[in-house]
C-alpha cells in the first residue's frame, strides 16, 4: 500500500485551526463553515491515521502528532502556493491601515503567514490613529483599514467589540486627595478622549504627567509605575494590571472594531478576511473588565472556541 496523498484544502483547514486555536475563527478566515472544516480535518486525520487536533468545549489544541505535522503542513501549503504563483506571475499589493489602538501582537505573525501562503501578495501596512487612517482611506491612499469605530458610525464590516480598562503597574500608588496621574497620547487620540470624558463625568480630578510620544512610550511610562492609562484590554502592557475598581475609576465604554475596504480581487480579499478573523469575538462579556486580559505571547488569542 502506497503513502497517502494529501488534499490541499484539508491541510489548509488543519493549519488554520492550529493557528487560530479555534474552529469558528478558522472557518471565518477560510470563508466557510465550522462543519465544512471539521469534515476536512476528519478526512485528513483518517488519511494520515492519527489525531491532529484535540477539541474540548473550552479548548482547541494540537495533539502530539499534530505538533509534529504542523511545520511540514505549512511547508506543503507554501509549496502549493509558490507553484500557483509561478504559473500566474501575478504580483499584487494592497495598502492596509491599522489603528495603533487596534493593532495587536498577533499582526506581525499573521502577515508573515499570509506571505508564506501567497508570496505574490505584498501588504503595505500603515499604523496611525483611526481618524487619520479613515481620512487616508476616503482620499484613496489606502485600500483597506481596520480601525476603532468613530463618532460618524460610517458603514463597514463590524469585527467585534473593543473593550477598554484602566491599567497601571502593580506597585502604582495613587496618593489620597491628589489628582489621578494620567499618561495619555496626543490630544487627537480617541482613547484619550474616552478616558478624559469618563473622568470628567465621574467628577474625578486628573493631571497628565506624560503626554505624547506614541503608544509604546505611554506603555513604557505606565509599566514604570509613573501613571495610570486607559488601554484597549487586548493591548495593555503584560506587566500591568487593571486597577479601575481598586482606584474607584469609572467604567470605560466599549467601542467597535470596523473594517473598511475597497478591495475587489479574490486573493487580496481572502488575505484581508484572514486578518479580520483575528479580531472577531463571539462572546459578549458581562462587563468590560472581564475582557481585560492580554493576548498570549505567541500572538494568538487564548482559549478560543
Amino acid at each position: 500500500m502506497g503513502r497517502p496523498t494529501l488534499d490541499v484544502e484539508a491541510v489548509q483547514a488543519f493549519v488554520t485551526i492550529a493557528d487560530f486555536q479555534s474552529f469558528t475563527r478558522a472557518a471565518e478566515a477560510l470563508g466557510t463553515t465550522q462543519g465544512a472544516i471539521s469534515v476536512k480535518l476528519k478526512r485528513l486525520e483518517e488519511r494520515l491515521g492519527c489525531k491532529l487536533i484535540e477539541r474540548t468545549p473550552r479548548l482547541v489544541r494540537l495533539s502530539a502528532q499534530g505538533a509534529v505535522f504542523l511545520n511540514a503542513a505549512r511547508d506543503f501549503i507554501a509549496a502549493h502556493e509558490r507553484a500557483l504563483v509561478a504559473l500566474s506571475c501575478e504580483c499584487r499589493r494592497f495598502r492596509l491601515g491599522i489603528a495603533e489602538h487596534v493593532a495587536g501582537p498577533e499582526i506581525p505573525t499573521l502577515l508573515a503567514r499570509l506571505n508564506e501562503r501567497d508570496p505574490a501578495l505584498t501588504i503595505e501596512v500603515r499604523l496611525e490613529n483611526s481618524r487619520s487612517l479613515l481620512d487616508a482611506f476616503d482620499n484613496g491612499e489606502l485600500d483597506a483599514v481596520i480601525v476603532r469605530q468613530e463618532d460618524d458610525h460610517r458603514d463597514g464590516e463590524d469585527l467585534g467589540p473593543e473593550h477598554f480598562g484602566w491599567f497601571a503597574a502593580p506597585g502604582f500608588n495613587q496618593r489620597p486627595g491628589e489628582p489621578l496621574r494620567l499618561a495619555a497620547l496626543a490630544p487627537c487620540c480617541g482613547v484619550r478622549d474616552i478616558a478624559t470624558r469618563a473622568l470628567g463625568g465621574a467628577g474625578i480630578q486628573w493631571s497628565e504627567v506624560f503626554v505624547g510620544g506614541g503608544h509604546a512610550a505611554v506603555m513604557a511610562a505606565v509599566s514604570a509605575g509613573l501613571a495610570v492609562a486607559a488601554f484597549s484590554c487586548r493591548l495593555a502592557p503584560p506587566d500591568t494590571i487593571e486597577v479601575g475598581q481598586r482606584l474607584g475609576l469609572p467604567e470605560l465604554p466599549s467601542s467597535r472594531i470596523m473594517l473598511h475596504s475597497t478591495l475587489s480581487d479574490r486573493r487580496s480579499r481572502e488575505a484581508l478576511r484572514t486578518l479580520a478573523a483575528a479580531y472577531r469575538e463571539h462572546r459578549a462579556p458581562k462587563h468590560a473588565s472581564a475582557e481585560c486580559r492580554p493576548f498570549v505571547s505567541d500572538g494568538w488569542p487564548s482559549n478560543a472556541t
